[in-house]
This record gives structure tokens, sequence and C-alpha cells, in this order.
């Protein structure tokens, strides 16, 4: 059966939200800003608020931080939010980010919203890398 015209159905796009905003609930998987919400992990970076395919337990490997590597000028700190437990930042990446001038600070998930919020208010050159809980 042919498609009418007009008719496409369901178009996935990649989740992205063109500036900066706090978060202002988290839990249930997801993320609530913006008057939107946002089933999955986030990276909210100077350029705006992406998905992220990141889970609880996923490696936490440089590759996976490479929109965050290439945003590096203008970010000073990255609040990483892990989860429900805290998870040390590899060496590796770690080493990455320090390299970019990027201080990074990981610590639960619920602890990386909340500080986030309060140095986005600050204005200051903050981002998150947020796994969702």
């Amino acid at each position: 059966m042919a498609e009418a015209p007009g008719n496409r159905g369901i178009v996935m796009r990649e989740a992205h939200f063109p500036g900066r905003a706090p978060i202002d609930a988290y839990g249930n998987g997801g993320f609530r800003f913006a008057d939107m919400s946002h089933r999955g992990s986030l990276l909210l970076l100077p350029s705006g608020i992406y998905g992220w395919e990141m889970a609880e337990g996923d490696p936490l490997s440089v590759d996976a931080f490479r929109r965050v590597l290439e945003e590096a000028s203008g970010i000073e700190v990255l609040l990483l939010g892990t989860g429900k437990d805290l998870r040390p930042i590899p060496a590796d990446l770690k080493a990455a980010l320090r390299e970019r001038g990027i201080a990074s600070d990981p610590m639960g998930t619920g602890a990386a919203v909340r500080t986030y919020n309060i140095m986005l208010a600050e204005q200051r050159a903050v981002a998150a890398a947020l796994i969702a809980v």
C-alpha cells in the first residue's frame, strides 16, 4: 500500500535544545527542562542540550565525551552525573579534559543537577554530562 503524500509518520531527530536551561526535574529515566521532557541521558553544553547515548554502567570513554571536548573553549568545569552511584572518571578521560582546560568533577546525577543549576544561574562556564536515573 502506498503512503499518502505528506504522511511520513513519526520522524526521529537527534534530541537537541539550542540553548542553556536549568534542569527542573530528574528521575524515572529522564529529565525536565524548558517546559519539555527528555527520556535518557543528557549533555548540557554551551551550544545547547543534547540527548546522550549513555546509561548507568556504560564505560566513561573519551569517545563518549567527544562533543564535550569539541566545545572545550566554552567550558571551564564539567560536572559528570554518574547515575545513582559515584563513579571515578577514568584517567585517560580526565587527562583529555585537562588538556583542553576543563576541570571535571564526578558526582551522583542528583548532585550534578543541583550544582549545574547553581553554576548556570551564576553565569559560569559550566557544562554537564548527566546519566539518567
